[in-house]
């Protein structure tokens, strides 16, 4: 099946999964700045993939989906940081450090056939 539009991609759809699972982790957090900072990134993870999607090109969307490679790096950074300021446990993080790790391997999963397309056969 051909993905005819941005809710089609699995990517987006585990993106969408990690930002209500980070919301649900810090939703009772009393550092709010930290808790706005979480929550951003990991929202913009799927938003760049969705911006991405509709632009012109290929190449357009390529640099929206580094985006949102920074994004979920942002946040993987914040749950470790979380975890040593004991915002949250490790237990639970490690859960979502793996969804954030496999959605990274996504990313670049589709950034590497998106290139393989635009690359011409010698």
């Amino acid at each position: 099946m051909a993905v005819q539009k941005f809710e089609d991609l699995i990517v987006w759809q585990k993106s969408q999964d990690l930002a209500v699972e980070v919301y649900n982790m810090f939703k009772d957090c009393k550092d709010f700045a930290f808790k706005d900072q979480i929550t951003r990134a990991t929202i913009s993870i799927s938003n760049n993939i969705a911006e991405g999607f509709e632009r012109s090109s290929n190449a357009d969307f390529s640099r929206f989906l580094y985006f949102s490679l920074g994004s979920v790096s942002e946040v993987r950074s914040m749950l470790y940081l979380a975890i040593r300021l004991e915002l949250i446990n490790s237990e639970k993080s490690k859960l979502v450090l793996d969804a954030a790790n496999q959605i990274s391997k996504m990313l670049y999963g589709l950034l590497n056939s998106m290139n393989k397309k635009l690359i011409p056969n010698n």
